[in-house]
């Protein structure tokens, strides 16, 4: 019995130290195992370095940065952009654009000056006229008074055209006829100065809505150069695009320029030529009533005679 049970015994001491020796062995190779992972961190290494290097390769050589800014610097040392030099540097189609809205609104300037003292000369000289014929009770009282005004007055020509009218129909014996015809002639003298105290506007309206659209033409043509410009240097530079740009905005900024004063001044000369015609009107309206006062005078003095006569 004693030999058996040290038989089991020595089996048994066996098999714990085969186990032993699978549990160490698993456990060396789970330690194996997890201390292996260092060799992907030689990869990432790897890879790191490979992007940094990609990522120097992307980036521009100091060279290059150098070209760009020495381009920059000598494309802005050789542009002058005040307006003038903006306006020497120019393309030829933007100078002869540039030219011409000058040239406009110098149009423009004139014709305000001029206008505006023949209008204010003329509106003086009516209201001075006008209050001279006040006192006049007749057509011929009128015309004594016209006489002393300037030959080319307008209140001397629009008396003088209704005694010419009261002249040629002396032998007609139609009243009514006289005053109508006289009052043609009347609208065709009042409508006649208003055509040629507007002389002249009609250029201020045109400056004012075609000047905008000559300087954007400018603008355009002087960004298409500065495009072609920049596909020759191969830079996008704000330094290279800008003076360009600038003069091509030049030619929008000449137009609105020429534009804005054109159509402010050709209001304002829309209501004073309104307020003259309105003078002018006026002056017609009391030479017509002068006309039929004296009619109506001369046709009571003639029923008057006819009744004493018939009287008699």
């Amino acid at each position: 019995m004693l030999k058996v049970s040290s038989h089991y015994t020595s089996i048994v001491i066996k098999m714990l130290l085969v186990t032993t020796l699978c549990f160490s062995s698993i456990s060396f190779a789970q330690q194996s195992e997890t201390a292996t992972p260092p060799k992907p961190i030689e990869h990432s290494v790897a890879t790191t370095s490979e992007a940094g290097s990609e990522q120097k390769a992307l980036q521009p050589t100091p060279n290059s940065t150098i070209n760009d800014d020495t381009i920059a610097s000598d494309v802005t040392s050789t542009h002058d952009l005040t307006p003038w030099g903006m306006y020497k540097n120019a393309d030829i189609i933007v100078k002869i654009v540039m030219i011409g809205l000058l040239l406009a609104s110098l149009a423009t300037w004139t014709i305000f000056i001029a206008k505006l003292t023949e209008l204010t000369l003329a509106k003086k000289r009516l209201r001075k006229e006008m209050a001279s014929l006040n006192g006049a009770k007749t057509l011929k009282q009128a015309c004594s008074i016209s006489d002393q005004f300037a030959k080319n007055s307008l209140t001397n020509i629009l008396i003088n055209d209704i005694q010419e009218e009261l002249d040629l129909s002396a032998n007609t014996t139609s009243q009514e006829g006289i005053k109508e015809r006289a009052a043609f002639r009347q609208d065709r003298l009042v409508a006649a100065s208003g055509r040629q105290m507007n002389t002249g506007t009609s250029v201020l309206a045109t400056i004012g809505s075609v000047s905008p659209f000559i300087g954007l033409f400018g603008t355009v043509w002087g960004i298409m150069n500065s495009f072609i410009g920049i596909a020759e240097t191969q830079t996008t530079n704000l330094a290279v695009v800008a003076p360009g740009i600038a003069e091509a905005l030049l030619a929008t900024a000449m137009g609105l320029v020429a534009a804005i004063p054109a159509v402010i001044i050709y209001n304002i000369f829309v209501r004073a030529i309104n307020s003259y015609r309105v003078l002018v009107s006026d002056i017609s309206a009391k030479a017509l009533l002068l006309l039929s006062r004296d009619l109506d005078r001369e046709n009571y003095t003639s029923s008057t005679s006819s009744h004493t006569a018939e009287s008699k």
